[in-house]
Protein backbone atom coordinates (compact mmCIF):
# COMPACT_ATOMS: atom_id res chain seq x y z
CA UNK A 1 0.00 0.00 0.00
CA UNK A 2 2.78 2.83 0.73
CA UNK A 3 4.54 1.76 -2.38
CA UNK A 4 1.76 2.36 -4.59
CA UNK A 5 1.01 5.47 -2.85
CA UNK A 6 4.98 6.43 -3.61
CA UNK A 7 4.48 5.66 -7.06
CA UNK A 8 0.90 7.53 -7.53
CA UNK A 9 2.70 10.69 -6.12
CA UNK A 10 4.15 11.28 -9.86
CA UNK A 11 0.95 11.52 -11.22
CA UNK A 12 0.58 14.83 -9.31
CA UNK A 13 1.83 17.47 -11.16
CA UNK A 14 3.04 19.86 -8.18
CA UNK A 15 4.27 17.12 -6.32
CA UNK A 16 6.62 16.42 -9.50
CA UNK A 17 7.08 19.71 -10.26
CA UNK A 18 8.68 20.21 -6.78
CA UNK A 19 11.12 16.84 -6.99
CA UNK A 20 12.44 17.48 -10.17
CA UNK A 21 12.90 20.99 -9.66
CA UNK A 22 11.68 21.83 -13.55
CA UNK A 23 10.49 24.90 -12.35
CA UNK A 24 13.42 27.09 -11.95
CA UNK A 25 15.17 25.01 -14.44
CA UNK A 26 12.35 26.11 -16.97
CA UNK A 27 12.26 29.55 -15.79
CA UNK A 28 14.03 32.24 -17.29
CA UNK A 29 14.59 34.00 -14.24
CA UNK A 30 16.04 31.09 -12.60
CA UNK A 31 14.81 31.52 -8.66
CA UNK A 32 14.72 35.15 -8.78
CA UNK A 33 11.73 36.70 -8.72
CA UNK A 34 12.51 40.01 -10.80
CA UNK A 35 15.44 40.45 -13.31
CA UNK A 36 17.11 43.14 -15.23
CA UNK A 37 17.23 43.46 -19.37
CA UNK A 38 17.47 45.42 -22.44
CA UNK A 39 14.53 46.07 -24.65
CA UNK A 40 15.00 44.80 -27.89
CA UNK A 41 12.02 45.77 -29.27
CA UNK A 42 8.26 46.89 -28.88
CA UNK A 43 5.00 44.81 -29.72
CA UNK A 44 1.15 44.33 -29.60
CA UNK A 45 -0.23 41.38 -29.07
CA UNK A 46 -3.55 40.19 -30.10
CA UNK A 47 -5.77 38.91 -27.59
CA UNK A 48 -7.51 35.75 -27.46
CA UNK A 49 -11.03 34.83 -28.16
CA UNK A 50 -13.88 36.19 -27.40
CA UNK A 51 -11.71 39.58 -26.44
CA UNK A 52 -10.65 41.44 -29.11
CA UNK A 53 -7.62 44.28 -28.89
CA UNK A 54 -3.92 44.78 -29.10
CA UNK A 55 -2.29 44.28 -26.11
CA UNK A 56 1.38 46.18 -25.51
CA UNK A 57 4.73 43.80 -24.85
CA UNK A 58 8.29 44.18 -25.20
CA UNK A 59 10.73 41.94 -26.03
CA UNK A 60 13.12 41.78 -23.16
CA UNK A 61 16.68 40.31 -23.07
CA UNK A 62 17.59 39.48 -19.91
CA UNK A 63 21.14 40.74 -18.52
CA UNK A 64 22.14 37.68 -16.33
CA UNK A 65 21.68 35.00 -18.75
CA UNK A 66 20.62 36.43 -22.30
CA UNK A 67 17.43 34.95 -22.70
CA UNK A 68 14.73 36.50 -24.73
CA UNK A 69 11.24 37.24 -23.07
CA UNK A 70 8.15 38.61 -23.74
CA UNK A 71 7.08 41.13 -21.26
CA UNK A 72 3.43 43.00 -20.72
CA UNK A 73 3.33 46.57 -19.92
CA UNK A 74 0.81 47.72 -18.02
CA UNK A 75 -1.44 50.78 -17.77
CA UNK A 76 -2.61 52.88 -20.61
CA UNK A 77 -0.28 54.45 -22.29
CA UNK A 78 2.79 53.10 -20.29
CA UNK A 79 4.41 51.86 -24.05
CA UNK A 80 5.52 55.57 -24.49
CA UNK A 81 7.90 55.41 -21.75
CA UNK A 82 9.51 52.68 -22.70
CA UNK A 83 12.46 52.68 -25.90
CA UNK A 84 13.93 50.34 -27.42
CA UNK A 85 17.21 49.64 -25.94
CA UNK A 86 16.46 50.35 -22.25
CA UNK A 87 17.08 48.76 -19.27
CA UNK A 88 14.34 47.56 -17.35
CA UNK A 89 12.85 45.31 -14.31
CA UNK A 90 11.10 42.59 -14.99
CA UNK A 91 8.82 40.20 -12.55
CA UNK A 92 6.61 37.39 -12.74
CA UNK A 93 2.74 38.21 -14.13
CA UNK A 94 0.61 35.75 -11.69
CA UNK A 95 -0.33 32.42 -12.19
CA UNK A 96 2.84 30.78 -11.17
CA UNK A 97 4.95 30.91 -14.10
CA UNK A 98 1.74 30.63 -16.62
CA UNK A 99 0.17 33.09 -18.99
CA UNK A 100 -2.05 35.11 -17.40
CA UNK A 101 -5.55 36.46 -18.66
CA UNK A 102 -6.51 36.87 -22.77
CA UNK A 103 -2.30 37.30 -23.77
CA UNK A 104 -1.55 34.12 -24.90
CA UNK A 105 2.32 32.80 -23.70
CA UNK A 106 3.20 36.29 -22.34
CA UNK A 107 4.57 35.28 -18.47
CA UNK A 108 6.26 38.76 -17.48
CA UNK A 109 5.36 42.27 -16.58
CA UNK A 110 7.24 45.64 -16.36
CA UNK A 111 7.74 47.05 -13.42
CA UNK A 112 10.56 49.61 -13.50
CA UNK A 113 12.56 51.43 -16.66
CA UNK A 114 15.73 52.89 -16.15
CA UNK A 115 15.82 52.63 -12.62
CA UNK A 116 12.26 54.97 -12.15
CA UNK A 117 8.91 52.65 -11.61
CA UNK A 118 6.81 52.37 -14.32
CA UNK A 119 3.94 53.94 -12.02
CA UNK A 120 5.58 57.12 -11.04
CA UNK A 121 6.08 58.06 -14.37
CA UNK A 122 2.72 57.18 -15.16
CA UNK A 123 1.90 59.65 -12.49
CA UNK A 124 3.68 61.93 -13.54
CA UNK A 125 5.54 61.69 -10.26
CA UNK A 126 9.06 61.04 -11.62
CA UNK A 127 11.21 61.88 -14.79
CA UNK A 128 13.11 59.26 -16.16
CA UNK A 129 17.00 60.01 -16.45
CA UNK A 130 18.02 61.28 -19.85
CA UNK A 131 21.04 59.57 -20.80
Amino acid sequence: MLAQRRANKWADKEWKKGKLVTRYKCNPLGTASHAKGLVQEKLGIETKQPNSGIRKCVRVRLLKNGKKITAFVPRDGSLNYVNENDEVLISGFGRRGHAVGDIPGVRFKVVCVAGVSLWGLWTNKKQKPHA
